[in-house]
């Protein structure tokens, strides 16, 4: 038995984000996830993207509280087809100590391998603020250790992310145990144990990205904590969804 995780950034209301809806929709029926870690979800006074999103692919979801801006909520969320319930809900901090507006929400999922910790979060974005994810990092790294239980017999924690960081950068290399992070706990980045080639998620093609002069870049992640228990959270196999 294996169970499906995918992560998705639903890229908030930027480019068309009207004309998307559909089509996001349609590619996660597809893609037939068990567990889906979204960032950049939207909401408003009247209006939930999540609400839309679970009800479509028939789904139990957690999500972040909204913090509003000019009238538009961004968050993160967890939904999956088995019950869940809110684990925590925590913003992230910068560098210098105070809390960003970045947030992590963590589910317990009700699978059928038992209760089962996943998480969905988002880091600082600018090119400039490595220091900002380490810090993030960090506390994802910490927090992951109370989530867990223990790691000779509980249940490893999953965590869907856009790191908004490629692989090499330092705030990625503790997260995966190659620079020193947080005593007791790595993280297997699933793609680079069974993904197959660079994986980038952020596209030079891709012409609503363009003007960002960004290389093509694999910003987005799932994260399996380790120590766990073998062979469990193990990653079997990799791909990239929702090209179109």
């Amino acid at each position: 038995m294996s169970m499906r995780v995918m992560t998705w950034n639903l890229w908030w209301h930027f480019g068309p984000w009207e004309q998307r809806q559909a089509l996001i929709v349609d590619a996660l029926l597809a893609a037939a996830p068990d567990v889906v870690c979204l960032q950049e979800v939207w909401s408003d006074e009247d209006d939930d993207q999540l609400d839309h999103l679970a009800d479509a692919l028939e789904m139990y979801a957690v999500r972040t509280d909204p913090v509003f801006y000019d009238g538009q909520s961004f968050g993160n969320a967890v939904m999956s087809r088995w019950p869940v319930d809110r684990l925590a809900d925590e913003r992230l901090p910068r560098a210098d100590g105070k809390a960003s507006h970045r947030r992590v929400v963590a589910a317990m999922v009700d699978t059928p391998f038992g209760r089962w910790p996943i998480a969905s979060t988002h880091l600082d974005h600018r090119f400039d603020r490595s220091a900002d994810r380490s810090a993030q990092i960090r506390h994802l790294m910490e927090s992951a250790i109370r989530w867990r239980g223990d790691p000779t017999v509980d249940l490893p924690v999953i965590i869907g992310a856009d790191l908004n960081a490629v692989a090499d950068t330092e705030e990625v290399r503790m997260a995966t145990g190659r620079t020193a992070g947080v005593e007791g706990i790595v993280f297997s980045d699933v793609w680079e144990q069974v993904g197959d080639g660079p994986g980038a998620t952020w596209l030079r093609e891709n012409p609503h990205s363009r003007v960002s002069a960004w290389p093509n870049r694999r910003l987005d992640y799932l994260l399996v904590s380790w120590p766990r228990p073998k062979p469990v959270g193990n990653p079997i196999r990799a791909r990239l969804v929702g090209h179109g």
